[in-house]
This record gives C-alpha cells, structure tokens and sequence, in this order.
C-alpha cells in the first residue's frame, strides 16, 4: 500500500464524503460535488484555499451569465457555446482560471433540466460549495516535512564547513581538492530539495509566518554563488605567501564556525583587521607575484561578501520579527 499517498487517500475519502452530503441533502447531481473535491485537493493549503475562492467565484459568473443567455436564447447546444465564447474570457480576466472547467460542467445541468429555476441555481451553489468545503478540510491535515528539512539544513551546513575546509588547505597546497566538485554538486542538489520543502512549509501555513526556511535556502543559494566565486580563484594561485597562510588559517577558522546561531558579526570584524595587517606587508615583486596577491585580495572579497550575506540573513530575521526556528 506504500504506492498509495496522502493525497491520494484524501481525495478518494473526501469525494465519497461530498457524495454523501449531497444525497443527504436531496441535491441533484450529487456525484459532482465529489467530482469537485477530486479537482480541488492540492499539495498545499494556501493553494487549496485559492482554489476555492476561485472556483466559488467562478461558479456564480458562470450561473449569472448561463441563466441570462438560456432565458434569452433557449436551451440548446449553441447558446451553450456562445455562453463558452463569454465566460471564458471573463473569468481569465477576473483571474477565476481554475474555476473554468467545473463551473462549465455545473452549467450543463442547466442546459440538462432546461431551467435555471431558483431551486437548481441553488442546487448548483450547494454542489460547488461541498465540494470545495470538504476538499479545503481534508487538506488541513498536511504530513509534517520539518525533520526532512532540518536534516537538509544539517547536510547543508556539513558541505560548506567541508568546501571551506578544502580551500583553506588548498590555499595552502596550491592545489584543489579532487573531491570539491562532488561537494559542489551536491549542496545544489541539497539546496534545490530544501527550497521545495520549504516553500511547502511556507504554503501550508494559513496564518502563522513560517518563511524561516524560505529564507534560510535563498541565504544559502547566495552564499553557493560566494563559493563558486571563491572557487574560481585558486585557478591563478600557483605562489604561496605569509598571506596566503593568514587567510587559509581564517578559513579554517570560518569552517569552524558555520552553523545557525552565527550572525557573522564577530567574524567580519576579525576580517577587516586580517585586510588592514596587510596594509603593513611588503609590496609584491613581480608582476606574477602581483598577479597572485590581486587574486588572493580578491578571494578574500568573495569571503567578506560569503559573511555578510549571512550578517545580513539574521538581521533581516531581527527586523522584520520572524521567528528563527533554531
């Protein structure tokens, strides 16, 4: 049974439910309301919830238009298609898209009865209400992926204190680690995971703010372009120098140190007095040694901008009162 998921089951019990409410309650077509329920479960209750406002909205447009045009023209196929050639536009235009197709088929029970009495403009409303009621309350129930997530952010967080392990070695080696593209590759593949299970958190939060993770993956994404920029540079390093072992030991020390509590604010203090020490050193040389000192400079900026992206991460959280979940 592990082929059958949570969606799956709540949509076949929630159609069986509308069914049943229908019937109980004398309406016509009662099998619609549970055809509604199976079009209106979605992978998330933000998104349940915009479809349902949808198609309610949808359903009266398309019951006022139909009406108007079968008491004007007759109940026949033509006029039904005319009703097409009107309502469709206007409900893209009122962004009622998802709404179209259900609230089309309610219309031909209209066309069916040849009557658009009070009773059955009624019985329609009551259809498309059940459904898109059950279906937003059998959605309310969402498995919870918070320990997925947090197991990503722990993943994450192990490749990058690992990446900045590899350079600072590498700084000090004049030479890349073989195993940096494989870590490379899968904090992408670790990120692109963790930013859909963390818009699902986002989406499936009515009305709490649950937009730490959201932001947590962007910070993150930000700081893989950092690396990649860092990355880049070791291809010119080819000389080591006394700055060379200073900034290798700051990234080491930067590996150390990556984890949720770290605002980076100690961090980028610690290098602007790495920057300025090295205002007091000896002049490079030669041209290939001013080459090396330029790309090594210039590393450290992609450092400096690595940290306050995250500075700038955990004061965004501060400012705009969201709830750090670590």
């Amino acid at each position: 049974m592990n082929f059958i998921g949570y969606r799956t089951i709540k949509t076949a019990l929630g159609s069986a439910i509308a069914m049943l409410i229908a019937a109980a309650i004398g309406l016509k077509y009662g099998t619609a309301a549970g055809v509604i329920v199976i079009l209106s479960v979605q992978s998330t209750k933000r998104q349940s919830v915009k479809i349902a406002l949808q198609r309610m909205g949808a359903c009266l447009l398309a019951l006022f238009i139909s009406s108007t045009l079968f008491n004007i023209f007759g109940y026949s196929a033509y006029v039904f298609g005319i009703f097409i050639l009107v309502f469709i536009p206007l409900a893209a235009k009122f962004k009622l898209n998802d709404g179209i197709v259900v609230s089309s088929v309610l219309v031909t029970h209209l066309l069916v009865e040849k009557t658009t009495s009070i009773s059955l403009i009624i019985n329609e409303i009551l259809l498309m209400l059940i459904g898109v009621v059950v279906a937003l309350l059998v959605n309310m129930y969402m498995p919870s992926i918070e320990k997925d997530i947090k197991n990503d952010i722990s993943r994450i967080e192990d490749i990058i204190r690992e990446l900045l392990l590899h350079m600072s070695m590498a700084l000090k080696e004049c030479a890349i680690s073989i195993k940096e593209e494989e870590l490379f590759n899968e904090l992408e593949l670790k990120l692109n995971k963790g930013i859909q299970r963390a818009y699902r958190i986002l989406n499936n939060s009515l009305f709490a703010d649950n937009s730490y993770y959201a932001k947590y993956m962007d910070m993150r994404f930000q700081q893989l372009s950092a690396l990649k920029n860092m990355r880049r540079h070791f291809e010119r390093f080819s000389i080591s120098y006394k700055q060379t072992e200073m900034i290798a030991e700051f990234t080491l020390r930067l590996s150390n140190s990556i984890h949720e509590y770290n605002s980076a604010e100690g961090l980028l203090k610690n290098l602007q007095e790495l920057r300025e020490s090295f205002t007091e050193m000896e002049l490079p040389k030669t041209r290939e040694e001013f080459e090396n000192r330029a790309m090594l400079y210039q590393f450290l900026n992609d450092l400096e901008q690595f940290l306050i992206i995250k500075r700038d991460f955990k004061k965004h959280l501060k400012d705009n009162n969201i709830v750090d979940l670590y």
